[in-house]
C-alpha cells in the first residue's frame, strides 16, 4: 500500500515566525523522512528559501508577488502537483503569506484530494501568532482573526516577549475567537513538537462553499520593495519549478526612483540598525530582504521593531548590496518607506 502525502499548511500574519517553526520542525523529524516546502510571499525577494536551502528540506518551491489562495490558487495547485511527481516526499509543508486566508487555501487542496484519490491529503492548518503584536494585527486585519479563527492548532510565539498577565488575556482573547482549538506555547526557539501540527487529520473545510469565506485580505497589505545597488535589468520569470531553484513570478523592476544612488558597497550596519528603528510599528509590520554588510552578505527579517540578521555563504542572486521588501498597512507603508530608502542611500523600485 502506498502512502498518501499528508500537507500541512501554516498561516499567520506578517511576522508571527511561521518560517522559524517550520525550521524548528525538521530537526526532531527522523533523518529519512522527506519534507518539501511551498513557500507563498509578498514580493519578489526569496529570503525565506535562502533559509531553507541550509536546513535538511528535500526541496523548496516559492511562489511571489501574489497570494496563492486567491490570485495565484492555480500556481499553488501545479506546484503541489509536481512536488508530489518529483519528489514523492513524507509530507508537505505549505508557508503561506501574512495576508492568506486558510479556508480558500484548504478548499483547493480538498478538491485535489479528490482529483488524486486521496493520495495529496489535508492534514492540518496550523496558526502562527504572535503574542506581542497580536491585538494591534488584529485591529487592522480581518485575515488575522479568520486565521485564528479557522484553524486546527494555534501556536502562540514570542510569549516570552509579554508578562504573564497580558498572556493570560491574549489567551482569553482567542478563545472567544476560537474555543475549541488547542494553542500550545512555542518553545522559543525550539519551536514546538512534531507530533503537535502532524497527524492531526484535520476535518475543516469538507463542506459548503469557499465563497462563504472570502475577504478582500490582499488588499490589507500593501509592499514596496527598495534597491541599491546597480539598476535591475528586468523580471526574473519562474516555470513552477518546485527545486532549489524556486518558482518566481516577479513584476518588472523598470522605473526608480532616485532618491538614492546606484551603489554596490556595503552598508554600514550601524546605520542599518538606526534606519530600521525609525520604523513605525503602526504602518510597517515586516521588513525582508538582502543586505550587504562589512561582513558579507546577510538577510534581513524585521518585524513590529525587532530585527535580526543571519549571514550568507554566498552572496544571493541578482542583489545589490541592498534589496529589502517592506510590507505594511496600504496607503500608509509607501512615505515610511522613503524615509528608510532616504536613510540607507536606497531607492525605490515600483
Amino acid at each position: 500500500m502506498v502512502n498518501n502525502i499528508p500537507i500541512t499548511v501554516f498561516t499567520g500574519f506578517l511576522g508571527a515566525g511561521k518560517t522559524s517553526i517550520i525550521l524548528s520542525l525538521l530537526p526532531r523529524l527522523p533523518n529519512d523522512y522527506k519534507v518539501v516546502l511551498l513557500k507563498n510571499e509578498f514580493g519578489d525577494v526569496e529570503v525565506d528559501s535562502q533559509l531553507a536551502k541550509q536546513s535538511s528540506l528535500a526541496a523548496v518551491s516559492e511562489i511571489l508577488n501574489g497570494c496563492m489562495c486567491c490570485i495565484l490558487v492555480g500556481q499553488m495547485k501545479n506546484a503541489l502537483l509536481e512536488i508530489r511527481e518529483k519528489y514523492r516526499p513524507d509530507r508537505i509543508f505549505i508557508e503561506c503569506s501574512g495576508s492568506a486566508f486558510p479556508a480558500t487555501l484548504a478548499f483547493q487542496i480538498r478538491e485535489l484530494e479528490r482529483e488524486t484519490n486521496n493520495d495529496l491529503k489535508l492534514d492540518a492548518i496550523v496558526t502562527v501568532i504572535d503574542a506581542e503584536n497580536f491585538t494591534g494585527y488584529e485591529d487592522t486585519s480581518p485575515t488575522a482573526k479568520m486565521q485564528a479563527s479557522y484553524t486546527d492548532a494555534i501556536l502562540i510565539n514570542k510569549w516570552e516577549h509579554i508578562s504573564e498577565r497580558q498572556l493570560d488575556v491574549l489567551i482569553d482573547h482567542l478563545n472567544t475567537l476560537n474555543d475549541t482549538t488547542p494553542k500550545v506555547k512555542c518553545q522559543r526557539r525550539e519551536g514546538v513538537d512534531p507530533a503537535i501540527v502532524m497527524g492531526l487529520d484535520s476535518k475543516l473545510f469538507q463542506l459548503g462553499s469557499p465563497e462563504l469565506f472570502e475577504a478582500s485580505h490582499h488588499d490589507e497589505v500593501q509592499t514596496v520593495t527598495i534597491y541599491r545597488g546597480q539598476k535591475p535589468t528586468g523580471a526574473h520569470h519562474g516555470c513552477g519549478s518546485a527545486d532549489h531553484s524556486h518558482c518566481t513570478h516577479a513584476q518588472e523592476h523598470t522605473n526608480l526612483d532616485h532618491s538614492g544612488q546606484d551603489d554596490d558597497s556595503v552598508l554600514p550596519e550601524g546605520r542599518l540598525t538606526e534606519a530600521l528603528a525609525a520604523l513605525s510599528k503602526e504602518s510597517v509590520w515586516r521588513v525582508k530582504g538582502f543586505v550587504r554588510l562589512e561582513s558579507g552578505y546577510h538577510i534581513l527579517n524585521w518585524a513590529f521593531g525587532r530585527h535580526e540578521l543571519t549571514s550568507l555563504s554566498e552572496a544571493p542572486d541578482r542583489t545589490g548590496s541592498v534589496k529589502l521588501t517592506v510590507m505594511g498597512e496600504r496607503g500608509e507603508v509607501k512615505r515610511a518607506v522613503r524615509k528608510l530608502a532616504a536613510a540607507i542611500d536606497a531607492n525605490i523600485v515600483e
